[in-house]
């Protein structure tokens, strides 16, 4: 293990000052992680199997437990050896504490009970709040990533349900850019396979493996052959249709090629190299041809290009009056698409009569980067404890911040009447706790599959997890002008 996996120091140097701060005679601690709040009204759960495999199922050893001790008495800080010789003597080398969550992939609304902890022996009551640095970054992260790509689902179906006749497309519509954009190569690992649980289509290759890797993924993504500014500029600016024709010889065998078309002027590439000199050599084309802008106003520019497209390669008109390119073509949009502008995109291109399927999209750091802990308020704090074999509710409430109450006493999560609350733990029978135990002890009490996340997320839910992000665009069609064809 190297020094990054060790649990010991996966954390604030201050964790290691915390265990004589208890009562004298406590023997457990309780804790639960949730979104106290924040940007958006649910949250969709994923990410803790993957940390749990990844660290706690890898016992510590006794050079991990000498590598903290230099590391934390190095700074001054306490070091309780006796601490951790004992995990590793009595335990095995596993934290001696028992993990319930929210089964993954489960959307259910903000200030709800996500995970809960408690240590297994009464000896090492410190456990349950040692590692929450690690424990809930692994779970805010990725539960952040996968909400907002959850919530831009939405929207994309509900754009769909407006003027598509294909509604089963959904999962191919919106495409992960995101790994340049992000902090580590974890992040791009955990973002990515949070947003594969909504949508087929990635090429952050990180998530791929990680959701192959942490939930038994099978064929989690799609992608294809795409161009970059650097191959298209070695030809120079008097050579740009030749090198798209060479990019459509080079990837006819596999079935598509994503075409830059802002390399230098957008609107003449469109219009004059790809609707005029390469016109024959596009329809012709084995496969699916993508016209990539990759700059300008995302609102306008996806519209203005698949009008252009229209112009050359004509149109259908769906079942619902508006206008569709022909198979072989789509506007490939990913400059600029985030959680703010997408429904903007699908308003202008309903204003204008087009359907929702001219065009698939990517996003970058707005997917992945373009969020932290606090968009979602998450925080984990301590519940219950037991000081000498009596339980007592713990709780915060500061005068300064209501949003930072937390709960008190062992909690459950109930699901009745088509939703979810949070409830004490001994107010509802323990069969009709939504809550799951998933890890005690360092085994693997429950492995969730990526099939089961991908059903979870989407499951139906009540209107109002998502109304304000779809409202737009329904306000915008109860007002927009009859299509094309209607």
């Amino acid at each position: 293990m190297t020094q990054f996996s060790n649990i010991i120091i996966n954390t604030d140097n201050y964790k290691h000052c915390h265990y004589p701060l208890y009562p004298p005679g406590t023997e457990y601690v309780s804790s639960y992680i949730e979104s106290r709040g924040g940007e958006f009204p649910v949250n969709m759960f994923v990410g803790l199997q993957a940390f749990l495999r990844e660290f706690l199922m890898h016992p510590i050893t006794l050079e991990d437990i000498d590598e903290a001790e230099f590391t934390e008495r190095e700074q001054g800080m306490h070091f309780n050896r006796d601490n951790w010789l004992g995990v590793l003597n009595d335990h095995g080398g596993y934290l001696p504490v028992e993990i319930e969550a929210v089964p993954e992939g489960t959307v259910l609304p903000v200030k709800n009970v996500l995970v809960q902890v408690i240590n297994t022996d009464p000896n090492y009551w410190w456990a349950t709040s040692f590692f929450e640095t690690a424990l809930l970054r692994a779970v805010w992260y990725p539960t952040t990533i996968g909400t907002i790509s959850w919530l831009s689902k939405q929207v994309i179906k509900e754009s769909l349900r407006q003027t598509s006749d294909h509604p089963e497309s959904i999962r191919f519509i919106l495409h992960d850019y995101g790994a340049r954009g992000v902090s580590s190569q974890e992040s791009a690992a955990l973002g990515g396979l949070a947003h594969l649980v909504n949508f087929n289509q990635s090429d952050t290759v990180p998530g791929i493996v990680a959701a192959k890797k942490y939930y038994n993924a099978v064929d989690p993504s799609n992608s294809g052959p795409n161009s970059e500014h650097a191959g298209f500029c070695a030809w120079g600016r008097e050579n740009e249709a030749a090198a798209m024709r060479n990019m459509l010889d080079q990837m006819e065998p596999d079935g598509c090629a994503l075409l830059l078309t802002d390399t230098y002027d957008h609107e003449n590439a469109v219009k004059n190299i790809i609707g005029g000199e390469l016109k024959e050599r596009i329809e012709g084309f084995q496969g699916l041809v993508g016209i990539r802008p990759d700059s300008g106003d995302v609102v306008q520019v996806t519209s203005d290009t698949t009008e252009w497209l229209m112009e050359a390669f004509g149109y259908t008109t769906n079942s619902k009056g508006y206008k569709v390119l022909p198979d072989f073509v789509r506007t490939v949009q990913g400059d600029g698409v985030r959680r703010e502008t997408l429904p903007k995109v699908f308003m202008e291109m309903e204003r204008r009569g087009l359907a929702t399927d001219n065009a698939v999209f990517g996003m970058g750091g707005g997917l992945l980067q373009h969020c932290n802990r606090d968009t979602m308020e998450f925080g984990m704090k301590a519940n219950a404890a037991k000081v000498n074999g009596e339980w007592r509710d713990i709780g915060k409430s500061p005068t300064g911040d209501s949003m930072k109450l937390s709960k008190k006493g062992r909690l459950a999560l109930k699901y009745a009447d088509g939703d979810y609350t949070t409830v004490r733990r001994d107010e509802i029978p323990e069969e009709e706790n939504q809550l799951v135990p998933v890890f005690r002890n360092g085994q693997l009490l429950r492995k969730w599959d990526f099939v089961e996340l991908k059903e979870r997320s989407e499951r139906e839910v009540p209107e109002y997890y998502y109304s304000d992000y779809t409202a737009p665009l329904r306000e915008a069609a109860r007002g927009a002008a009859t299509p094309v064809g209607a």
